[in-house]
């Protein structure tokens, strides 16, 4: 029995995702499912080896786990820098070019940006303070 290559398919799609930008980035279960499609479809007569199978997965794992240390890091600078404009509460600031100073009344956080409050109702963000008196 003769088995011929096979051949694309062409032509369109009437699926309404077809117009939707796809994501630009792909979780771990998406790629499971892009590994099961790639084996499903695979061509018969010229299998990939497992070994490729494996290495793709174990650089997508090591990836993933990069990416979430990544996100526990900036957590962690997040909360060190908003203990810092803690410490500076009722204390004296300047900022480094020289031209605001007051003495903070609170802090405040956004997106992932420490500000400090002064008593003059000036903002300062937290790495652009030079001095403490």
């Amino acid at each position: 029995m003769e088995i011929n290559g096979t051949s694309p398919v062409t032509g369109t799609s009437a699926s309404p995702a077809a117009s939707t930008p796809a994501p630009t980035t792909v979780d771990y279960d998406a790629f499971l499912q892009l590994l099961v499609t790639q084996m499903r479809n695979q061509d018969p007569t010229n299998p990939t080896d497992s070994a490729e199978y494996l290495s793709q997965l174990a650089s997508f794992s090591s990836v993933e786990q990069q990416l979430q240390s990544n996100a526990k890091l900036d957590s962690l600078l997040s909360t060190m820098a908003f203990g810092q404009g803690a410490g500076l509460i009722g204390r004296s600031v300047t900022s480094s070019d020289g031209y605001t100073t007051g003495t903070v009344v609170s802090i405040s956080q956004v997106a992932g940006q420490t500000t400090v409050n002064l008593d003059g109702g000036t903002a300062l963000n937290v790495s652009d303070i030079a001095t403490v008196g």
